[in-house]
Parts: C-alpha cells; structure tokens; sequence
C-alpha cells in the first residue's frame, strides 16, 4: 500500500502532466492565430501557467512547436485508428484525407510555424512520414481486403498525392479545390467492375453500327 510520502511523489508528476497538455493546447490555438511570432508569454497566459512553467518542459520556441507538431501527427494516427471500425472502408480512408485538409485550412498559422521546425529537422520529418504513412497504411489495407480499392498503390504514394493538394494552402479558394481533388482522386482508386463501361468503350457499338451502313 503506497505511504504518504508516495502519494506526494506522484501528484507532482500528475500536475507537470496536466501542465504539459494545457500548455500543448493552448500553444495549437495561438500558433493557429499568430503563426511562427506567436508569443510564448501568450501560450502560457493561454494554458494559465507561469512563463517559467513553460519553459521547464519547453526550454526553446522550437521545442515547443516539435511537441506540438507530434501531438498532431499523434492525433491524426489515432484517427486512423479510430476509422479502422466505420462500416465502409473507402468513405473511412476518404473521411481521414478530409481531416487532414480541414487541419491544414483551420490551422494556417500553426502550419506556416510548424513548417519551420519539419524542415529544419530530418528526424522530425522521419517521424511523422513514418507515422502518417501508417496511418494511411491501415486504411488502405483494410480497403483493398475488401476488393474496393485497387491494390497498386502505396501509402506513400497516397501521402504524396496529399501534400500536392495542399501545397496551394495559402492560396484563396484552395480548400474547395483541394476536397474536389481529394473526391476525384479517391473515386479513382476504387475498383470497377468488369461491366462497368467507360467514354471509349461506349463509343465502340456507334462505330459498329455505322460501319454496316451501305456505301455509296
């Protein structure tokens, strides 16, 4: 049975915890506002700590948005997780792409920030193309397993085609365009039948019918 003395020990531990999530969250909303020259006095005035609370988990501005960034790429593999139970496998992988672009337009200023430390750090960048790349792999998996989704491609490739749609992110307009992309791109992974007839094939009994006519 733990003592006193225990239950002491671990409270701290608890509250540098709970400190350390409040501080994660708050730094998503003022980076989202703010951008690479958000405030850290403005993350910690968010989170309701002191400056100096802030800085013992957080040394540096750069480790603080490396922390963030994770937690993100955290968030969007447990999403993945959590679609791997949604009845359609195709709408589950088309639900997540979508989660990905809604990130990247409601947190402009935090992608612009955090951008600054993915490409200043090799490790950081592994990681979350690792863990992304997972996730994709998960739902993908389960899609092609249920014969909806073509088997020749990779999640690599579907990380890929992604990052594409979202490279105009500061352009006016580019969400629409980025989800009409995202449905095209999706519908075109999807299996079809061997009945199902495209623009040349049925154009094929018109030439057919037009070649019996009589000549002249």
């Amino acid at each position: 049975m733990a003592g006193p003395s225990t239950e002491m020990a671990r409270k701290p531990r608890a509250d540098a915890v709970r400190n350390r999530e409040r501080v994660l969250e708050a730094a998503k909303a003022v980076f989202s506002a703010g951008g690479s020259e958000a405030s850290l006095e403005a993350v910690a005035r968010r989170a309701g700590v002191g400056i100096g609370t802030l800085y013992r988990h957080f040394p540096t501005r750069e480790a603080l948005y490396e922390a963030v960034y994770r937690r993100e790429v955290e968030q969007l593999g447990d999403l993945a997780e959590q679609l791997q139970s949604a009845p359609e496998p195709v709408d589950a992988l088309r639900r997540w792409l979508r989660a990905n672009v809604e990130f990247v337009a409601t947190k402009k200023g935090m992608v612009a920030a955090l951008a600054l430390v993915a490409a200043g750090s090799s490790e950081l960048h592994a990681y979350s193309f690792d863990r992304l790349t997972k996730a994709i792999g998960t739902l993908l998996a389960r899609a092609v397993a249920a014969g909806a989704i073509r088997n020749d491609i990779s999640a690599e490739d579907v990380l890929r085609a992604l990052i594409g749609m979202c490279y105009m992110h500061d352009q006016p307009g580019w969400q629409t365009t980025a989800l009409r992309l995202l449905d095209v791109f999706v519908d075109g992974l999807r299996v079809q039948s061997a009945g199902t007839a495209t623009g040349p094939q049925e154009s094929k009994p018109a030439r057919k019918k037009a070649s019996l006519k009589p000549s002249r």
